[in-house]
C-alpha cells in the first residue's frame, strides 16, 4: 500500500537555512506533522548530497519522503517516489525505475496536463503557482481559486497546491479543493519553524 500524500508537503532543499540543517528541519516538519517531505536539491553534487538525503530519509521513515527530479537518487535512498516537472524524465521510465509502488507526482497547471497525468498513472499533481514566489523562476501568472476548483473536481487524484503559500492563504485553497499544500520558504526561511508547521497541521484538511 502507498503511504499517505494528502496533507502538508514540506519541501527542503540539502543547504541549512537560518543556522538549521536539513536534518533539524526535517524533524521539526516530521515531528509537527507533515505527510510528505520531498527534498528538492538541484545545485548540490551528488557525491555531497547523498549523505544528507539518506539522513532526512531516515528521519522521515514513517511518512512519505519524495525526492525532486532525481529519480535515481529516489532509487538510491529508497524513497518513497519522485516528483516530476513538465519537462523531466517521463511518468513511465520514472515507474520504470522506480516500480510500480513507488509514488509519482507531477507539476501541472491545467486540467488538460492534469488529465495526461492522470492517465499516465501518475499519483498526484502539483498545481501552481498559487501565489508570487521568489523560490523559482515563473513564466505565467498565479492560478485563481477558481481555476484550482475546476481541476480538483476534475481530478480522481490529490490535487496539491504549491507556491508562495503560508500560514495565511492556505485555509482557502482547501476550501477550493486543494488535498494538500506543499510549502517551501514559508517553513525552512521562518525564524521559527515549528510554530509554522504547528498552525498548519491545525488546519482541518477535510
Amino acid at each position: 500500500m502507498k503511504k499517505n500524500i494528502q496533507g502538508i508537503h514540506i519541501l527542503l532543499s540539502a543547504s541549512s537555512v537560518n543556522g538549521r540543517s536539513p536534518e533539524e528541519l526535517t524533524r521539526i516538519a516530521v515531528d509537527g506533522g507533515a505527510s510528505v517531505i520531498q527534498l528538492r536539491e538541484k545545485q548540490m553534487p551528488m557525491d555531497e548530497l547523498l549523505p544528507i538525503a539518506k539522513k532526512m530519509r531516515a528521519i522521515s521513515r514513517d511518512i512519505t519522503f519524495i525526492v525532486n527530479d532525481r529519480a535515481d537518487l529516489a532509487k538510491i535512498i529508497e524513497a518513497d517516489g519522485v516528483h516530476l516537472g513538465q519537462d523531466d524524465l517521463p511518468i513511465e521510465y520514472a515507474r520504470e525505475i522506480l516500480g510500480d509502488n513507488a509514488i509519482i507526482g507531477i507539476s501541472c497547471g491545467s486540467l488538460a496536463e492534469g488529465e495526461e497525468a492522470e492517465r499516465n498513472g501518475t499519483d498526484y499533481i502539483g498545481f501552481g503557482h498559487m501565489f508570487p514566489t521568489v523560490s523559482k523562476v515563473k513564466t505565467s501568472s498565479p492560478k485563481s481559486e477558481e481555476e484550482l476548483r475546476i481541476i480538483s473536481s476534475g481530478m480522481k487524484i490529490p490535487v496539491i497546491v504549491i507556491g508562495g503559500i503560508t500560514v495565511d492563504n492556505a485555509l482557502p485553497l482547501l476550501k477550493s479543493g486543494a488535498d494538500g499544500i506543499a510549502i517551501l520558504s514559508a517553513f525552512s526561511q521562518s525564524k521559527n519553524p515549528k510554530s509554522v508547521i504547528k498552525i498548519l497541521s491545525d488546519i482541518s484538511w477535510k
